[in-house]
């Protein structure tokens, strides 16, 4: 007769659900991955480079030399014009100009905390440069006209993950609950090709593409004066173009996965990184120059780039070939793929 002991009910059942948890990689990523990289990436955006605190945006030589004394400010020389655009697309907080006799002309919208704090900033490395207090005439010239503000840069950033996350979560996740159900099992026993089989996913998001399109945009311009000033036919061509890139990632992540906690972990993986770095709640511009063609060839990041241009600056589709060709790249790639991977069971 043994006399080892059985282990307590308790200590078992907590066993279970340890390995229940560690066997779910859904759960194990929002849980323990999905923190450290969303800190990692709004760490490298916001912290660590004492130097470049605020992007601020000088319209003179001289000017940018004197700002530059502050290591709080991140001081780019620009043209005006191309100042202004930059302070419109939220790549920079404020433009410093240079005014009449001497005097320098902040613009910036005083709704943001950060355009607030870059005015104090520069004000004072003007004034401290020149010896004595406040001895620099300063003026502000405020921006709240539509196109410059931050609910401007936001919508087409929400349109965007709007677009991708209902594209590789409702592919990805449906082909995969599918194969899970033995319904793909079936269905290879007809006559449908895998190409009929993954188009009529793409066709069936072309057809919501309106809604995740025109509602976004129209709640903008009647709650807070987004303007539209770009072709209708230039953000719909584009939308469909990112709609059917960011389908062909989601059926690339289903092409094998067999469980619903493989795809989640898939489709994770892949989108997430883009909600942090591809610019949709803050420029882009924030992270180091380094990783800046990386963050360019991500698929999100090429669509909000094209879609703010088109929607806010009034610019033609054809001025983007760089992020069209971004787009087309990844949707030619992820389906070809998708295609040659995809299996029935």
């Amino acid at each position: 007769m043994s006399n080892v002991s059985a282990p307590h009910p308790l200590w078992q059942l907590t066993l279970v659900r340890v390995r229940e948890f560690m066997r779910e990689p859904e759960a194990v990523f929002w849980a323990v991955f999905f923190p450290i990289l969303l800190s990692v990436g709004l760490g490298i955006a916001f912290a660590g480079r004492p130097e470049a605190v605020l992007k601020i945006a000088a319209a003179s030589p001289a000017l940018a030399e004197t700002l530059r004394q502050d290591a709080g400010l991140d001081v780019t020389e620009l043209t005006l014009d191309a100042a202004r655009i930059a302070l419109r697309d939220g790549k920079v907080a404020l433009v410093a100009e240079p005014g009449d006799a001497g005097s320098v002309v902040f613009r910036y919208d005083d709704t943001n905390p950060e355009a607030r704090t870059a005015r104090m900033r520069a004000d004072r490395a003007v004034q401290r440069a020149a010896g004595r207090v406040d001895p620099v005439s300063a003026t502000d010239t405020i921006t709240r006209d539509p196109g410059s503000r931050y609910i401007d840069f936001l919508i087409p950033g929400l349109i965007g993950i709007g677009i991708m996350s209902n594209a590789v979560w409702g592919i990805g996740f449906a082909i995969v609950d599918s194969r899970r159900r033995k319904l793909t099992k079936r269905l290879v026993a007809t006559p449908m090709s895998r190409v009929h089989y993954l188009l009529s996913f793409l066709i069936w998001r072309k057809i919501l593409l309106i809604i995740e399109i025109g509602i976004p945009i129209a709640f903008g311009a009647l709650a807070f004066g987004v303007p539209i000033r770009g072709s209708w036919i230039d953000i719909i061509a584009l939308g469909v173009l990112a709609s059917l890139a960011f389908s062909a990632i989601g059926l690339l992540a289903a092409s094998r996965a067999r469980t619903v906690e493989a795809i989640s972990g898939l489709i994770n993986v892949a989108v997430m990184p883009m909600w942090v770095v591809s610019g949709v709640f803050f420029s882009a511009q924030r992270f180091p120059e380094f990783a800046q063609p990386v963050i360019r060839a991500l698929p999100l990041t090429a669509y909000i780039d094209a879609t703010r241009g088109i929607l806010l600056q009034g610019a033609s589709i054809t001025q983007f070939g760089r992020e069209v060709a971004t787009l087309t790249i990844w949707m030619v790639v992820c389906f070809g793929l998708a295609l040659r991977l995809f299996r029935w069971r």
